[in-house]
């Protein structure tokens, strides 16, 4: 058992808090993930300031029921007032000896499945919220929260920064990064034509030339049964691959499997995910899982018919991806989950969002933050240059979609 969370099983209840900006009451408190109540969190959800669909109920409940590793989180909570009618603060969380294996008291959210941790906050209690979750973590028994692969320049991450102010300490940020981000509001054409007229037409090229075993046709699965279908397309393409080969494909393991089967379709039925195929004749040559929260749209996972690589069916599903969330007028932006320098994505989606690991002290005095940052610092220097390495020595076969 960590430190955290030999402290937190003595903390854990609920204390009132009050806003010193917005005086506004609020309670907080840390519980199970999966005991937190469904409809309250939903709601939270619909009511975000800022958006991350890896938070919704559907999903983190799916990754903590199944998929391997991804049980026993907990959740930093807080709420609107004692009566705890309207949750407004919402970050799944884990010691950091569960996520970093490093024996210090400080907890890290969690992430469920996908490179991104911006906590759920309302609105309307934006300050409230962060300053909760801040408070919630204190009682737990942390002295700090740290935030991998956190939206740094959104509003949670404003508002977490600002519940810290009073300390008089500073954040620490690690492995700050880029990566591609479409701005959906520009036409289809102005992002697709960045390519340059060269690449475009040798795309024309290739597309022409995908066809001449079929109709090409890019298809948006609508129902349960066609969501379910491309879902299975994607599991089966992924899993020929270079990720099955290696034995990181959904399918490799049951646990993952089973979490995908059940998020993508219950999300899905409220509209925050959706399937994209691409087909040539009755096969399907490339798919991909695409995600909705609020206003943005993300690129979670792509799978391509590697034997069709000179066709580029990867790139050709990501053009027809990128002329429809252009065209829809509910999506701003899309987020495309990938890590910095992608060798598709970046040249396709030019805008960026700015990431990075945030670290927080959650409560004032003498610290010894400098001692946590170095060591978790130097952790994530040594994945880095692990995650590098891997990616170098990876077969280049089939490596560009």
């Amino acid at each position: 058992m960590s430190i955290v969370d030999s402290l937190g099983s003595l903390h854990e209840r609920v204390t009132d808090i009050r806003s010193a900006s917005t005086h506004r009451l609020a309670t907080f408190e840390i519980a199970d993930l999966l005991a937190v109540p469904e409809a309250a969190w939903a709601d939270l959800a619909c009511r975000a300031i800022e958006p991350n669909p890896f938070f919704h109920p559907t999903w983190a409940r799916a990754v903590a029921l199944h998929a391997e590793g991804k049980s026993g989180a907990r959740a930093l909570l807080a709420w609107d007032a004692p009566a705890r009618t309207r949750l407004i603060g919402l970050l799944p969380v884990v010691s950091a000896w569960r996520a970093l294996r490093i024996p210090i008291p400080v907890f890290v959210a969690w992430q469920a499945y996908a490179p991104l941790t911006t906590p759920l906050f309302d609105r309307d209690m934006v300050d409230t919220a962060a300053r909760g979750l801040i408070a919630a973590a204190a009682k737990a028994g942390a002295m700090a929260l740290l935030l991998p692969m956190l939206a740094e320049e959104g509003a949670a991450a404003s508002a977490l920064r600002g519940a810290i102010a009073e300390f008089n300490l500073a954040p620490y940020a690690f492995d700050r990064h880029q990566r591609a981000r479409l701005d959906g509001t520009q036409d289809a054409d102005v992002a697709i034509n960045s390519l340059g007229a060269k690449k475009v037409k040798e795309l024309r090229r290739q597309r022409n030339r995908l066809a001449d075993g079929g109709d090409v046709a890019f298809k948006i699965a609508a129902a349960s049964e066609e969501t379910a279908a491309a879902l299975e397309a994607f599991l089966s393409l992924e899993a020929a691959g270079w990720k099955g080969r290696s034995g990181t494909a959904l399918v490799r393991k049951a646990g993952d499997s089973a979490f995908i089967r059940s998020a993508v379709p219950d999300m899905a039925a409220s509209g925050a995910a959706e399937m994209a195929t691409l087909s040539c004749g009755d096969a399907v040559v490339a798919a991909g899982v695409l995600l909705r929260h609020l206003r943005r749209a993300y690129f979670f996972k792509i799978a391509y018919d590697e034997s069709a690589a000179k066709t580029s069916p990867g790139v050709q599903l990501t053009l027809d991806i990128t002329r429809r969330l252009c065209a829809d007028g509910a999506i701003d932006d899309a987020d495309s989950t990938a890590m910095t320098g992608h060798p598709m994505i970046d040249h396709i989606w030019r805008s960026r969002l700015a990431v990075s690991d945030l670290l927080l002290p959650t409560q004032a005095g003498r610290l010894p933050l400098e001692l946590f940052a170095a060591l978790i610092g130097a952790r994530s220097t040594l994945y880095g240059a692990a995650r590098s390495i891997f990616h170098f020595v990876r077969p280049l076969k089939g490596r560009h979609p």
